[in-house]
């Protein structure tokens, strides 16, 4: 979802030639311009008609992902103002879910150990 000003010339001509071919991908690029905008701008009172517009969409996809907001819509407004993330929390959550998913049914709690916790002494480790 870039806006226009950043897409190079092929980028933009496919975005109009799509616009132009699905009213349905008009409507869902200018909701998630729109949704972009939000964030950008960290203005949440354009939440509740981006949900408006977004339930009313008749893009599906869209509708379920508007709903679903609207259910937690305090986190979305913090989400939206605040300038915290938890984006590193998420990053080590999912580097510890891809070391385990790399290594299960082929080893143990000890290997997973030795791959979590840092060497104690680096002369073990060889380049």
């Amino acid at each position: 979802m870039k806006p226009r000003s950043t897409l190079t010339i092929t980028q933009a001509r496919r975005v109009d030639a799509l616009k132009q071919g699905s009213p349905e991908f008009a409507l869902m690029r200018s909701l998630g311009m729109r949704f972009r905008g939000i964030f950008r701008s960290r203005d949440p009172g354009k939440l509740d008609s981006w949900i408006d517009d977004a339930v009313n969409s008749g893009l599906v996809a869209i509708e379920r992902f508007a709903r679903v907001l609207h259910r937690d819509i305090g986190a979305v407004r913090n989400a939206v103002e605040l300038p915290w993330s938890n984006g590193q929390a998420e990053g080590q959550i999912n580097r510890l879910k891809t070391i385990k998913r790399a290594m299960y049914g082929r080893a143990g709690a000890a290997l997973l150990r030795a791959r979590m916790l840092p060497l104690i002494n680096n002369h073990h480790h060889t380049k």
